[in-house]
């Protein structure tokens, strides 16, 4: 499982340019699942980023985490996270899980994430989407679990 965390003022998602997920201050989550990941994967991802500390606090460190700043977040799937561009110039997805097992981990990813407190907002799995975002930093992070 890969996920790229982005730490935002905001972020939304739109399909043919109607908003259907759409946060404030958080974190825009690009998630990627790989062949053999399983509901273990998805639970200690959704733990590290809950405890995640990437929010500076009054001192200017990077010590507060999304709950300690009343985050939300935005999570959208993304399987071209798994891409191998080792050989050649064309993309290889091989490495990508498949629906409906990876709709599946997504979506309880989500709920994990909402079973710890977080108001999540998400993207539509499958569908050509355009996301538009505000990076605060830039502050991003790739998470491979």
């Amino acid at each position: 499982m890969r996920v790229v965390i982005q730490r935002v003022n905001k972020a939304q998602v739109a399909i043919d340019n109607e908003v259907v997920g759409k946060i404030k201050r958080g974190f825009l989550l690009l998630v990627g699942l790989r062949n053999g990941d399983e509901l273990e994967q998805v639970k200690k991802a959704a733990d590290k980023i809950a405890k995640m500390r990437i929010f500076e606090d009054k001192d200017g460190k990077t010590n507060l985490s999304l709950k300690d700043v009343n985050g939300e977040i935005l999570s959208v799937s993304q399987f071209t996270l798994l891409a191998n561009t080792k050989k050649g110039n064309r993309p290889s997805f091989v490495e990508a899980m498949r629906p409906p097992k990876s709709k599946q981990l997504w979506e309880d990813f989500n709920h994990e994430l909402e079973d710890k407190g977080f108001h999540v907002e998400t993207g539509e799995f499958g569908a050509d989407m355009q996301v538009s975002l505000e990076n605060d930093g830039p502050f991003t992070i790739v998470l491979d679990i």
